[in-house]
């Protein structure tokens, strides 16, 4: 068997360079080791029959905005691709009630903000249009190759525009931390704590390096384009994505584990499946972890720069999913949150630091930084009529066990007994904020870090983002401070997926970049 492209791994950036490369009638093939396609996008009746449940990833506004959404949309669309949306993408619900939800009308939002305090809606409004004056140039270096001639024209101008210095001052202040740019900058409370949790969804922290710059990114997008879900769920936009490909010659293989990358000459000339059967192709495109690419696909060949930054790569926090099905509509004891699509539970900035410092150190948070998305509202055939699902994320998990803050759970390894307990001090603080939701309640299902690693190989420890976000290991330096463009000594082979630029999320950025870079 022969193809031009095997690309290794079904997530997002497999899907996005498959479905461009086979667009430009490349042959390519799609290998998966699981027994299902799409990697972190897995819709299933995870709690009771005809409860439909994004397992994983969920929320889709990075592809819908993306380079690779408007490439792919129209393709998409075509084969059952189909957004769902709601006018209030976010919220925020404090311990004590108070909440704030985000509109996608600017107008409104600098109105609300303002009335919470005075100039807090102005500075929204020149946040989030700063964000969208420089959506070119940042945009650029957020998702495009960053060593490239286009990168370099595109600072070039930059210099042109805002003379070497004032570029500088730029890059400056969008390193700063979000800690900074909140405290700072907004006066409201309930303001701060809006978007204080959203840079756990990059990876990040309040005190991480850039971090303020990625909250203001996310902050535009949600306003310009909301949180919206894919109907039917994720693996629905997974069957969109393979019935496109299979349209235009490509083709999958799932249960097909690649033991080996085959290289000759330093060069690759395909791949061998751990069932004996060799692929020939002349790229392999590797969405997997750095250290499923540089310790198992790549045992015989002589990379000694990749292997002596390998141990020094970071994996970031774990990730906890729980999931609800429930005998009708949460009705949420503060009133405006019925409609919205992502509402954080947070006290704001501070306990946002502590949950995530906490589950740095190797602990259970005492009060975890809680995401509740309400897909069933945005989508109602997830569920049976009248019914509805919750979905759950914490992203700051621990990876490896040390220990409980609140010092009440004992467990010190992912196992039942250990996530449930995890699970019942989520719920418990879920359950404050909805009437009734112990009648409502007819089941959960919780899937811990180990959980989601045994789902996906990449996720490791649970991280879903690829590998640590910090400054260190992003843009330029992601995965390791010498790397290139997702390529390096083995000719033919380029590295996608979370752990290269543009980093996690389901925008498909390195999936967009490699295709590009093959002629799609």
């Amino acid at each position: 068997m022969a193809a031009d492209h095997v690309i290794i791994g079904s997530g997002i950036n497999g899907l996005v360079a498959a479905a461009l490369l086979a667009l430009k009638g490349h042959k390519v093939t799609v290998l998966e080791r699981e027994d299902r396609l799409g990697g972190c996008l897995m819709t299933e009746a995870a709690t009771l029959p005809g409860f439909q449940h994004d397992v994983m990833a969920a929320t889709w506004v990075l592809f819908m905005t993306s380079p690779a959404g408007a490439a792919l949309g129209p393709h998409l669309e075509r084969h059952g691709f189909e957004y769902c949306h709601s006018p209030h993408p976010t919220a925020v619900l404090r311990p004590d009630g108070s909440a704030l939800a985000l509109s996608m009308d600017p107008a409104r939002n600098r109105a609300a903000f303002n009335a919470l305090a005075e100039g807090d809606g102005d500075q929204h409004a020149a946040d989030t249009g700063q964000i969208g004056a420089d959506a070119p140039f940042l945009f650029g270096l957020l998702g495009g190759e960053l060593w490239s001639w286009s990168t370099a024209r595109l600072l070039f101008g930059q210099v042109r525009k805002r003379g070497l210095r004032g570029l500088a001052a730029w890059m400056g202040q969008a390193l700063a931390p979000a800690r900074g740019w909140l405290e700072s900058r907004y006066q409201s409370p309930l303001v701060q704590a809006l978007w204080a949790p959203w840079v756990l969804h990059c990876g990040l922290t309040p005190e991480s390096t850039y971090s303020a710059q990625m909250g203001k990114v996310i902050a535009f997008a949600l306003e310009a384009a909301g949180a919206p879900v894919v109907k039917g769920g994720s693996g629905a936009a997974v069957a969109a994505f393979k019935s496109l490909i299979e349209a235009h010659g490509g083709t999958f293989r799932t249960g097909a584990d690649v033991a080996k990358i085959e290289v000759s000459d330093s060069r690759v000339t395909g791949v061998t499946l751990t069932s004996g059967e060799t692929i020939a192709a002349r790229s392999v495109l590797a969405s997997v972890a750095p250290g499923q690419l540089y310790e198992r696909l790549l045992p015989d060949q002589q990379l000694s720069q990749e292997r002596a930054a390998l141990p020094e790569f970071r994996h970031g926090r774990g990730d906890f999913q729980l999931h609800f099905a429930l005998e009708r509509a949460p009705e949420w004891r503060t009133e405006g949150l019925e409609d919205v699509a992502l509402i954080h539970l947070s006290d704001g900035i501070d306990a946002v630091s502590k949950s995530a410092n906490e589950a740095e150190r190797g602990l259970f948070p005492e009060t975890p930084t809680i995401c509740v998305g309400q897909p069933s509202r945005l989508d109602p055939t997830r569920c049976p009529e009248g019914k509805a699902i919750l979905w759950l994320q914490i992203p700051d998990a621990p990876r490896t066990i040390k220990g409980d803050a609140a010092g009440q759970i004992a467990g010190t390894a992912w196992d039942e007994t250990t996530r449930e307990a995890f699970a019942d001090r989520i719920e418990g603080i879920l359950a404050r904020h909805i009437k009734d939701f112990d009648q409502i309640k007819l089941a959960r299902r919780a899937y811990s870090p180990a959980d989601l690693e045994a789902l996906n190989i990449n996720l490791v420890g649970g991280d879903p983002y690829g590998g640590h976000c910090g400054i260190d290991q992003f843009f330029i330096w992601r995965p390791f401070a010498h790397s290139t463009n997702g390529v390096g000594p083995v000719r033919g082979l380029i590295h996608i997926g979370a752990s290269t630029h543009p980093g996690p999320g389901l925008g498909g950025g390195s999936g967009f970049n490699a295709a590009k870079r093959l002629g799609a």
